[in-house]
């Protein structure tokens, strides 16, 4: 498990689960610790990230209602949590 803090109220909770076809990354937004928000990307075999959790933290900041569309860019260009 993995805690991508965004600031100092949301933090994106990642973890990689094993499966019988492969493996899966979940990723839960929380909003000062409470959870708010979850998704998750199914792997059949390695993934070609950049960094372990780079396509389910882009997925969850892309897909969630809970940030507004200022947040999400903000977040996404900030290079020390997105890669």
């Amino acid at each position: 498990m993995k805690i991508f803090r965004l600031n100092k109220t949301y933090s994106i909770v990642c973890d990689s689960v094993s499966n019988g076809p492969g493996f899966k990354h979940i990723a839960t937004l929380t909003r000062n610790g409470e959870q708010i928000d979850s998704t998750k990307v199914q792997y059949y075999n390695r993934t070609w990230e950049r960094y372990t959790f780079q396509t389910i933290l882009r997925k969850m900041i892309d897909q969630t209602n809970e940030l507004t569309d200022k947040e999400k860019r903000r977040f996404k260009n900030t290079t020390r949590i997105l890669g």
